[in-house]
């Protein structure tokens, strides 16, 4: 049965009627059509474009689908309609149609150094490997190769890039011939350095950032997905690493801290920037609407922005097109305007995945 939404729709801020029909929106009226919603705020789905629904809480992979599912399914009753899985140790394509999931843009699994990151979640390589395991990867995601680009090296006591700057850079480049976009963890500067200038896509975390890199990913158009909500586990991570390595410890207090003025920088400077939570591991799902605050109320964009870097301009990055004429139809509506009071992103009113009611 086709649908009706009417409400006042975002960006455009315009009161209109809109009709689902199956995954697809129209303009055109469509008689007998029921109405789902009427009156309220109307955004395309929300997007975490930094997601894990194959790591299970803890770190350890999932071992089944129906995990993957159920962490998606906290993610979607949360409004999160599309997910870009930022790596994962457990295949799941057969997930991306399934019509009560959100839509997946998928890396394979993150490409590692040897024994310098999270047990069985990486393919773990030394740098003659790299190329290789790229290109493996490039096939095994839909769009995206995940990078691990610094860990901490016990042999150095801190943070280290996971191989030299000449690997870094090829598997960037490998990456692009293989007809897919580069995503890579960084949390030092001079990882996120070697793979800014590299041309990588998109800067997972990036606490290490300086204002030169800044400039250049904004010329470059490369992506910032801060995952702030992450960056505030530093206290802790640095905690339990200062009786073995206290330069570390002090090193990833000193990220945190400058943190926020870092993303505040990145976005005054044209720098594109995503929502993203990391959930997986460490982050629980379905806080989407936490990591939008935290961009508002500690780095400093504007509500109307944050909506954008979590719906409209996040789907248009992952290639999810919003509600245009023949766009996906994908749509949260909220009973009051969020641009006012951004908290009202936790409380959505209405969700609708690929043309079905889901609240």
């Amino acid at each position: 049965m086709a649908l009706h939404v009417r409400g006042v729709f975002l960006p455009d801020d315009e009161v209109r009627d809109v009709w689902l029909v199956g995954d697809r929106v129209t303009f055109e009226p469509v008689p007998g059509a029921e109405t789902v919603a009427d009156g309220g705020f109307v955004l395309p789905g929300l997007t975490d474009a930094h997601c894990h629904i194959g790591i299970a809480r803890g770190g350890s992979p999932i071992t089944s689908l129906d995990q993957a599912r159920d962490l998606a399914r906290i993610d979607r009753d949360a409004g999160v309609l599309a997910i870009r899985d930022a790596g994962s140790p457990y295949p799941y394509p057969e997930l991306e149609d399934e019509p009560d999931l959100p839509r997946l843009a998928r890396a394979g699994r993150h490409v590692a150094p040897p024994k310098r990151y999270l047990r069985d979640v990486g393919v773990e390589v030394g740098a003659a490997e790299v190329a290789e395991t790229v290109a493996a990867q490039a096939a095994a995601g839909n769009g995206w190769v995940k990078l691990v680009g610094d860990w901490i090296d016990r042999g150095v006591g801190d943070l280290a890039p996971a191989w030299d700057a000449d690997t870094m850079t090829a598997a960037v480049a490998g990456a692009h011939a293989a007809g897919v976009r580069a995503a890579v963890h960084t949390f030092s500067e001079s990882a996120v350095e070697i793979m800014v200038r590299a041309g990588v896509d998109s800067v997972e975390h990036g606490t290490g950032l300086s204002l030169d890199l800044i400039d250049l990913m904004a010329r470059q158009g490369t992506a910032l997905v801060p995952t702030m909500i992450n960056i505030r586990t530093f206290g802790h991570i640095a905690e339990q690493a200062r009786p073995k390595f206290p330069g570390y410890a002090d090193h990833m207090l000193a990220l945190r801290d400058r943190f926020p003025e870092v993303v505040r920088a990145a976005h005054e400077a044209g720098v594109p920037i995503y929502v993203g939570t990391d959930a997986g591991g460490g982050i629980d799902h379905g806080l989407a609407a936490e990591e939008m605050l935290l961009l508002h109320e500690q780095a400093g964009m504007s509500a109307p922005d944050v909506l954008a870097a979590a719906s409209w301009r996040a789907r248009e990055w992952l290639g999810f097109p919003g509600l245009v004429e023949g766009g996906l139809a994908d749509l949260v509506v909220y009973p009051e305007d969020p641009r006012r009071d951004l908290r009202v992103v936790r409380t959505p009113s209405r969700i609708v995945l690929r043309g079905r009611v889901v609240r």
